[in-house]
């Protein structure tokens, strides 16, 4: 399968097909030269890449401004397009249980396979790839068990990189320096089956990542970037697993003129608002 660039970043640079599996390839944010200037992202086409399955994501509200009367209805045309699939709530239960800290016992039905999806994407963009304990219990949550298997030394070799680490502004043990809060978090936007037959799903979800250092003299401070992850899923054991997907940058929104937070603020609003891991 062609799989897409990953992440906002060259931070990879260096890394080939990694464990000769052609797969998944994945780039991390890089670090702006300047901590307090406005981040601005640098052609795709010549960053490096990081060949891995894994996926490093703030959920931003869009404010649409609307001044039409409402009534008169509008008439669909034959060019009007399909409306999306809703994402609000559906009324059916959510899921209860957890596999670790990964909500697990998704439906068998395409709403089930949209949170799959989206609660994975979460998980695999979390800090918690950066912890070896952690990483393994997300491998092992989220993919197929032949996957799981086949991949985890690639993503150790990847996630445990001292050069690596160092350009994203952690060290060998991938923690922050002192003073300092790492953060890695995936916020969906919102999800879309592309295709569904009974086992098997793929699942697109849009989604933004928030990912850098936070506090006072980072030299890597956060920023945010807009992808769209498409995952194949297949149902087993009685859940959704993810067998591979691949990731394309945007849609992004135009940015609003509005004053970039301090890095303490910045911290302070990561460590106070909890990530969601629920969607659908």
């Amino acid at each position: 399968m062609s799989n897409e660039d990953q992440y906002g970043g060259g931070v990879g640079s260096g890394y080939g097909e990694v464990g000769g599996t052609g797969q998944t390839r994945t780039r991390l944010p890089d670090a702006p030269s300047d901590p307090y200037g406005t981040p601005r992202r640098a052609p795709r086409a010549s960053r490096g890449l990081v060949t891995v399955v894994g996926v490093v994501v703030l959920l931003i509200a869009a404010i649409a401004f609307a001044n039409q009367s409402g009534d008169t209805p509008t008439t669909p045309s034959a060019d009007t397009p399909p409306a999306p699939a809703s994402t609000q709530a559906t009324g059916t239960r959510p899921v209860d249980g957890k596999n670790g800290a990964i909500p697990n016992g998704f439906a068998h039905d395409e709403q089930g396979a949209q949170s799959a999806a989206a609660n994975y994407a979460v998980a695999l963009g979390s800090d918690g790839m950066f912890d070896g304990v952690r990483r393994r219990a997300i491998v092992q949550a989220v993919y197929v068990p032949d996957v799981a298997a086949a991949r985890q030394s690639d993503l150790d070799r990847v996630y445990t990189d001292e050069q690596f680490l160092a350009r994203i502004g952690l060290d060998a043990g991938g923690k922050a320096p002192k003073g300092l809060m790492f953060i890695s978090r995936t916020n969906p936007v919102g999800t879309k089956v592309e295709k569904f037959a009974g086992d098997t799903a793929t699942v697109s979800v849009w989604h933004s990542t928030l990912f850098g250092l936070a506090g006072e003299g980072s030299k890597n401070p956060v920023a945010e970037s807009w992808y769209t992850n498409t995952f194949e899923l297949r149902w087993i054991d009685g859940d959704w697993r993810v067998a591979d997907f691949t990731q394309k940058d945007g849609p992004a929104p135009v940015g609003r003129d509005q004053r970039a937070s301090s890095a303490e603020e910045m911290a302070a609003a990561v460590s106070q608002f909890g990530g969601l891991t629920y969607a659908r």
